[in-house]
């Protein structure tokens, strides 16, 4: 798959609708430039990126979407909850209990309580972020149930020149993803079923015209920051700096080495990976060859 555009989503399960700092960001990159769009709540997001998929697939572009959040947990989640050791079964089963609203109400709490009570322990989520308490989902950090690991073996692989990828246990604090994961994971669930959209790693995704794929927005932060400084939205400066990178990476070649990680499949298709871990300098000769595409304020 070689991409024409690509979409990069910066995710938000804020609890009402917000602009701004820590909401939800669209950067595009295609032929015409970048831009960044702000949208302030989960179910106009997934609008549009439905319409994004419509409009691309009507165009005859080839479209990656990476999202800034997990795809998979570590290994024995899915195993645990669903009977397989399967990413895809547990989109599944997060579809069918996390809820949302157009005011961005959602239960995702209540949800990560439910599987804490299946396992032993307080754990494996933790961080209410919420004033107030919620029964089976602990403020600190509690110990792993037995057989469930803190990070995803991407999550390790990924901790270069300073990053620390947060797991998908953590639901507050600084960096954390997993109320974004548990939120958009079943936005993804319902976007996966629309005609051509595969998911890497778990899919056959290489004819496929649009691919949804885990990226780690922080990658290229060194790009970010004079952005920032001038003004400019972290989020939205995150978002157009990595759709600049992954479609310069593409037309450069270097996409398909990217999409090829050196993991065991089965490992791969329970926990998932984040596209461009262990390529951050294929990244950087692709914001480098984005130059054509001039990013906008």
């Amino acid at each position: 798959m070689t991409p024409d555009r690509v979409a990069i989503v910066d995710w938000s399960a804020a609890g009402v609708p917000k602009r701004g700092k820590d909401s939800i960001w669209i950067g595009v990159a295609d032929h015409k430039g970048v831009t960044a769009t702000n949208i302030p709540t989960r179910i106009a997001a997934e609008q549009t990126l439905a319409h994004l998929i419509a409009e691309s697939r009507a165009d005859g572009v080839g479209l990656l979407i990476g999202v800034d959040f997990n795809l998979g947990a570590p290994a024995g989640l899915a195993r645990h909850l669903t009977g397989q050791p399967s990413a895809l079964a547990l989109w599944d089963w997060l579809a069918a209990r996390v809820t949302d609203t157009d005011r961005n109400q959602t239960n995702y709490r209540a949800v990560a309580a439910a599987i804490n009570a299946t396992l032993p322990g307080d754990g494996p989520f933790w961080g209410n972020g919420a004033k107030a308490e919620v029964p089976g989902l602990p403020r600190r950090k509690p110990a792993l149930p037995t057989g469930l690991a803190e990070h995803r073996e991407t999550d390790l692989r990924g901790r270069v020149k300073g990053l620390s990828p947060k797991p998908i246990w953590q639901l507050a604090g600084a960096g954390a993803v997993g109320a974004q994961s548990l939120t958009g994971i079943p936005m993804l669930a319902r976007l996966r079923r629309l005609p051509g959209v595969a998911v890497w790693p778990f899919e056959d995704w290489a004819d496929a015209p649009v691919v949804l794929a885990e990226v780690y927005a922080s990658h290229l932060m060194e790009h970010v920051r004079p952005m920032v400084a001038g003004g400019m939205v972290a989020d939205a400066a995150q978002v157009q700096v990595m759709a600049r990178a992954f479609l310069g990476a593409a037309r450069a070649g270097n996409l398909p080495a990217m999409m090829r990680p050196e993991a065991p499949r089965d490992n791969l298709l329970d926990e998932g990976w984040t596209l461009g871990v262990g390529h951050i300098g294929a990244l950087e000769d692709g914001f480098r060859r984005g130059v054509s595409v001039p990013l906008r304020p």
